[in-house]
């Protein structure tokens, strides 16, 4: 003991050292343990907060954040902005649609009026891309922001020059590995990592490439930290503070196998130990949260094409402008709905528009950010409800998720009897019950109660308002015990986000406009209708 405090006392410790004997990571000599660590002053405070023992420092809300942040929010700002100014890396854990987006937003936008104009580079899954861009757009509109993706994004000098003028710049996961010598040329204020599940296997190129970005913070996001095996743990938390947890063969000596294979207490506990002061996990089924949370949460997803999808829609785009000049009258207003219900097939998915039986997986932005999303919702052992207007599409949805999830899902459609209808309904709100329910919305928009959901997905848009609220109110009613959450699906650059935005703007006036299902497009002019399903270039994502 007395040689091994000799020779203590001669180092300097780094505060990060000092947190490491703290949580026990610093191997000890034989036959000495660690029994306390006591500190004082600013260290002291260091500790007791990454402990838990005291919370962390109050932070107003930025001035450029348009937005309010609910009190669990401004907790989880505080919380990432605390462990951001000491060099340690955070995980953000929240559940699905607790919105660790904003609490990341508001942490940007505070770095950013504090003067630290060094860019954050923040990667996704491609299907979030869009979502990313308009939650900033719209939550801190004052941040410059570059996405960095498609055919055209800059490269070499001219990326990093137009990357060192951003607050914020977006990317994917399909190019961290892909342009990561250009990443590595930038030095960023902080590296986000988003559904940051995607690195859980360490070997994988880009969670290499991950870790092998420099940056004075790391934070990652997932609702899902641990997946399969605390092994994922080791993954995520190597990027965001490495060394922490050993290197990957120390870590499954000490915890991997005694806690997977020999289910040691004593393992587990010393393994939250270490990593709880870097994991904020809070859930939608905590009374604190709850009360924090309205009774409904409604966002939109916005999800972009394939090369296929892009295909495709380019040639209704061509057969259609072909038939609208030569058509009039009650022949126009028919080539127009034509129209309509081929774009929407194109954006759910080639297979429904092909009518092909063809394979399934990778081919819809749409489907794979439902599946991404699905994962999650499967993860916290909840239910949804996915409606769609085409009965082939349902078909195409049910059997994707019974084959992807291997659980049992049930499709309702106008061709479905009543008795066999009421015997889905009560197995779907039985304790046992399937996790996805599938619905037409005309057979399911109306007259059903289907409260075990917490969850509704419009996969394809009505564009009538009322119809969707009507579909929602399935979950949303009497009976419901939890939040529910709503998403709607929109296929970022096409026809379906312009009549998107149409309607938001004019929601005052919806009953009105839209009341009469889609006949309303059919009033449009030509321009006007040529305008609307032009291809934007944002449209396509890199896969």
């Amino acid at each position: 003991a007395l040689s091994f405090w000799r020779k203590t006392t001669s180092q300097q410790l780094t505060a990060r050292d000092v947190v490491k004997l703290s949580l026990g990571v610093v191997k000890q000599p034989d036959n000495l343990s660690l029994r306390s660590l006591s500190a004082s002053g600013w260290l002291g405070d260091l500790l007791q907060r990454l402990q838990g023992e005291k919370p962390c420092p109050d932070l107003p809300s930025p001035l450029g954040l348009e937005g309010e942040l609910r009190p669990y929010q401004s907790r989880g700002y505080a919380w990432l902005n605390f462990l951001s100014q000491i060099g340690f890396g955070a995980c953000l854990a929240d559940d699905m649609g607790l919105g660790k987006t904003i609490q990341c937003l508001a942490l940007l936008q505070h770095r950013y009026e504090q003067g630290l104009r060094s860019p954050a580079l923040l990667i996704c899954p491609t299907s979030v891309i869009a979502n990313w861009e308009k939650e900033a757009t719209r939550f801190t509109p004052e941040l410059p922001l570059m996405v960095h993706h498609g055919p055209a994004r800059k490269k070499g000098n001219a990326f990093k020059k137009a990357a060192e003028k951003q607050a914020l710049v977006i990317t994917s996961y399909a190019l961290l590995s892909r342009d990561g010598d250009l990443f590595r040329k930038v030095k960023w204020d902080g590296v986000i990592l988003d559904e940051a599940q995607n690195i859980k296997n360490p070997l994988t190129q880009q969670a290499k490439a991950a870790r092998s970005l420099k940056a004075d913070y790391r934070i990652a996001l997932t609702g899902t930290p641990v997946e399969n095996n605390v092994g994922d743990l080791w993954s995520v938390m190597e990027f965001l503070n490495p060394g922490l947890l050993g290197n990957q063969a120390q870590f499954k000596r000490s915890f991997l196998f005694p806690i997977q294979v020999q289910h040691n207490q004593e393992a587990a506990r010393t393994l939250k130990r270490m990593t709880g002061p870097f994991i904020l996990r809070r859930l939608k089924t905590d009374r604190s949260i709850i009360k924090d949370l309205p009774d409904k949460i409604e966002s939109k997803v916005f999800c972009p094409l394939t090369q296929e999808q892009a295909s495709l829609y380019a040639a209704v785009i061509e057969e259609i402008e072909a038939t609208l000049d030569t058509s009039d009258g009650i022949k126009r207003q028919g080539v127009i709905l034509a129209a309509l219900s081929k774009f929407k097939q194109v954006c759910n998915h080639p297979a429904q528009f092909l009518k092909d039986n063809s394979e399934l997986a990778g081919r819809s932005g749409k489907l794979i950010r439902l599946t991404e999303m699905m994962e999650e919702i499967l993860a916290t052992g909840e239910r949804a409800l996915i409606f769609t207007q085409f009965a082939e599409m349902g078909r195409l949805l049910h059997r994707y998720l019974m084959e992807t999830f291997g659980y049992p899902a049930l499709f309702l459609h106008g061709g479905v009897a009543k008795k066999e209808r009421d015997q889905m309904i009560d197995l779907f709100q039985s304790e046992d019950g399937p996790p996805f329910f599938i619905l037409t919305i005309k057979a399911g928009g109306t007259g059903l109660n289907l409260t075990r959901a917490n969850h509704v997905f419009h996969f394809d848009r009505w564009w009538n308002p009322a119809v969707e609220n009507q579909a929602t109110d399935r979950v949303y009613r009497i009976g419901q015990q939890k939040n529910v959450q709503v998403y709607k699906f929109v296929c970022r650059g096409t026809i379906e986000e312009r009549i998107d935005e149409i309607i938001e703007r004019k929601l005052e006036l919806a009953e009105n406009i839209v009341g009469s299902g889609e006949s309303w497009l059919t009033k449009l002019t030509t321009a006007e209708f040529k305008q609307l399903m032009a291809l934007r270039e944002e449209a396509i994502g890199d896969w």
